[in-house]
């Protein structure tokens, strides 16, 4: 549905959550959509196969994405917007009636008087902290999207539980990052936890991987909306589950099952060995840790 005053054509500049969310929106809204990306992938935090699936569906609505996209200078002339820049070593001029830029944002400490308190300040404006959270003043700790890690409002919240625990006896509980739900709230949503493929391997795992396409989840079929696929990390060696990585309707909701799975050193016998719910996309982790060693399309209706 095409809404009034919203402008013609806008590029979005970044595309990581915030800048695919907003971009899906106004496109949707009828707005002529261009995403412009300076790595060679949207979402770059994810799984490379995410990302690619990710990429398909949001071209497939018509929002034009140019990743690798070295922008060079930002001009603006009769009410329109133009971003000139090289895209595969060619020189090229995006124009559009609006700029949305969402390239993420940085701490704001100047002015606070931390370099006097012996707070150490890095090259963002973050504060740096320790595994505790701790700065390098000992009786200082810091929390939060100030110290440029991990920005998400629960993390946040997590984070700020641990300080003050921390900070008030001395407890010297570690801030755990290995589990962290990540979710982008385009259509299809993606959520991710622990680590990619490539993140494994570099850390010296004999990592296994898992692809299922929405295709096999019997909710998919019935809500006729098979679009996605779940991807699973594992350690062939320990069997552990290392990361999951889901592009899916309800992808967010459907991600803390491995949450509890990365944060609790679960296996993916475990998973195998446990009951999920017949008709729920739930249902789509168990059949992705099946697919580690059987053709789901084989399997009967509930597979165990």
């Amino acid at each position: 549905m095409e809404l009034k005053n919203l402008p013609k054509s806008i590029i979005v500049l970044g595309a990581n959550a915030v800048g695919l969310e907003l971009a899906q929106v106004f496109a949707r809204a009828g707005t002529d959509i261009t995403v412009v990306e300076m790595l060679p992938k949207i979402a770059p935090g994810t799984d490379e196969e995410i990302s690619d699936a990710l990429h398909t569906y949001l071209e497939e609505e018509g929002i034009r994405i140019s990743t690798g996209f070295q922008t060079e200078s930002i001009t603006k002339e009769n009410e329109e917007y133009a971003i000139i820049g090289r895209l595969n070593g060619t020189s090229t001029t995006l124009r559009a009636e609006q700029l949305l830029v969402a390239t993420g944002r940085q701490p704001v400490t100047k002015g606070l008087g931390l370099d006097d308190a012996g707070v150490e300040i890095g090259t963002r404006g973050e504060i740096i902290v320790n595994e505790n959270l701790q700065t390098k003043n000992p009786d200082i700790y810091a929390a939060g999207d100030v110290t440029g890690k991990d920005q998400f409002v629960y993390v946040a919240a997590y984070a700020a539980g641990l300080a003050v625990e921390n900070a008030l006896t001395n407890a010297g509980r570690m801030y755990d990052t290995s589990y962290i739900p990540r979710v982008t709230f385009t259509d299809p949503q993606v959520a991710t936890a622990g680590l990619t493929e490539t993140q494994a391997k570099e850390r010296g795992f004999d990592a296994k991987v898992s692809v299922l396409p929405m295709e096999y989840v019997p909710r998919a079929l019935a809500a006729r909306d098979t679009r996605g696929i779940v991807k699973l990390v594992a350690d062939s060696k320990t069997d552990l589950l290392l990361g999951a990585h889901i592009v899916a309707p309800g992808a967010g909701e459907m991600i803390q099952v491995a949450v509890l799975a990365i944060r609790f050193g679960l296996k993916i016998r475990d998973f195998r060995e446990t009951m999920f719910p017949y008709l729920t996309n739930s249902e789509a982790i168990k059949l992705a840790v099946l697919s580690f060693d059987k053709e789901v399309a084989k399997l009967s209706c509930c597979a165990g």
